[in-house]
């Protein structure tokens, strides 16, 4: 984005959060949001609100709110009333940054259309499926051009006594979408696919004091793998392949995953994939981000950046989570301990990514051991000495880093689980620049 576009939005920012941030930070997360971890203006803007608006003081909190059907909703809406029925609801534990969050999410639906909806503050928020309720001052976005719900710190959930929505239900068989595993995103609605059963397994929970089996693992083709779950048992069993017949899409940050629903039908087919690599699917980053994220996914790129809270670290000894001035935001005031990793930015061409990468790659990458980070930061005085050590030795180097990808508003963010340097030759890569200005002159 170049600048007379990021200066309108940095003034709609400036306005709304009324010098709760000093002008040159705020240019300088911006631009890093939009220019260097790509995500979207509305995404970036979103996420700054939430850092420094929280409270909801701001002044783009006190917009008009306007009530709205299903179908009428655009993905732009920043302040709206939503009157529908919870078709799923689902409500789970989360962590981040190192803390644990309530959210639930789930499809709502009206006479007009249905939509997923997330609730980001759920912890006092109870939703029952079939319940009809007023999601107020809620925001949307688009993904995968389609409309998503959301309600925030300043939204509430109203029950709708008294007031009757009705669903209309859905066409199954026409609106199926028959895909390759590797063709999966988050969003998607009903899809059929053929796929092999690489693991199953049975496991017994309790959702609101009954007791439940679900039946979960991986299922993958010759494009790719993904996880999925169901309620029902279809009897499935390692190495058989089936035909999954109007399952649904659901995503856990980014991650798609499918879901053998109660109108799902699963059949047996013949086997005609051949050997099934379960490795690591090569992607750009815009494939990345396009699927909202996946597992066991490999990407090279260029390392452009080294991110804040990489070099030397503290950890709870309780939870492994990351601590500041000796306080873990779950087991209060510890001893922590060290450790070193890694938060690299890593841009392909097609995108850029960010990659959390751990202390045993960090430590065989750059050559920089633990305790050597330690005694540089003790006789520096300064344990920040260590991430502009390794800087030095990762900016700007090729690399391809492997592991499952997550996503949020900030944009997709990598949990490495294995990374290589590539060697690069200069005189090739200078050719194959040559060639290819000359062909366009």
């Amino acid at each position: 984005m170049n600048d007379e576009e990021l200066r309108l939005h940095f003034e709609e920012l400036k306005k709304e959060l009324n010098g709760k941030i000093e002008d040159a930070q705020l240019m300088k997360e911006l631009n890093t949001y939009i220019n260097e971890y790509r995500v979207t203006a509305e995404a970036a803007k979103r996420g700054i609100r939430r850092k420094y608006g929280a409270d909801g003081s701001s002044s783009f909190l006190t917009a008009d709110t306007l009530s709205k059907k299903i179908e009428e909703l655009k993905g732009t809406e920043i302040n709206v009333d939503i009157t529908a029925k919870a078709v799923y609801v689902d409500k789970k534990q989360i962590t981040v940054r190192g803390s644990p969050k309530t959210i639930i999410s789930g499809i709502l639906g009206d006479e007009t259309g249905t939509a997923p909806f997330t609730i980001w503050e759920g912890e006092n928020v109870d939703l029952e499926k079939g319940g009809v309720y007023l999601f107020k001052s809620a925001y949307t976005k688009l993904w995968n051009e389609r409309v998503q719900i959301n309600l925030g710190s300043r939204g509430r959930v109203e029950k709708a006594e008294g007031i009757r929505v009705d669903v209309p239900e859905r066409t199954i068989t026409l609106e199926a979408e028959e895909v390759k595993i590797g063709e999966i995103k988050e969003g998607m609605g009903n899809v059929t696919v053929t796929g092999r059963i690489m693991s199953v397994e049975k496991r017994n929970i309790t959702v609101k004091g009954e007791a439940k089996t679900v039946y979960s693992g991986i299922m993958a083709d010759d494009s790719g793998k993904i996880q999925f779950s169901a309620w029902n048992d279809h009897g499935l069993k390692e190495g058989e392949s089936i035909f999954v017949k109007n399952a649904y899409i659901r995503a856990w940050r980014g991650i798609p995953q499918l879901n053998l629903g109660d109108k799902c039908e699963v059949s047996r087919v013949d086997d005609s994939f051949g050997e099934i690599d379960m490795t690591v699917s090569k992607k750009t980053v815009a494939d990345i981000i396009s699927a909202g994220g996946g597992l066991d996914l490999s990407v090279t790129g260029t390392v452009v950046d080294l991110r804040a809270g990489s070099g030397l670290i503290w950890r709870c000894p309780e939870c492994n989570r990351s601590v500041l001035n000796g306080e873990c935001t779950a087991h209060g005031r510890v001893e922590p301990v060290t450790d070193l990793r890694m938060k690299l930015i890593i841009d392909d061409g097609t995108g850029a990514i960010s990659a959390v990468v751990n202390r045993q790659d960090t430590e065989r990458l750059t050559g920089i051991t633990l305790a050597a980070a330690e005694g540089l930061a003790k006789a520096r005085g300064n344990p920040e000495i260590v991430a502009r050590e390794i800087a030095e030795l990762i900016i700007m180097r090729r690399v391809t880093a492997a592991g499952n990808v997550l996503s949020d508003d900030f944009g997709p963010m990598m949990i490495v689980s294995g990374v290589e340097i590539e060697a690069v030759d200069v005189a090739a890569e200078a050719e194959k620049l040559y060639s290819e200005v000359e062909a366009a002159l």
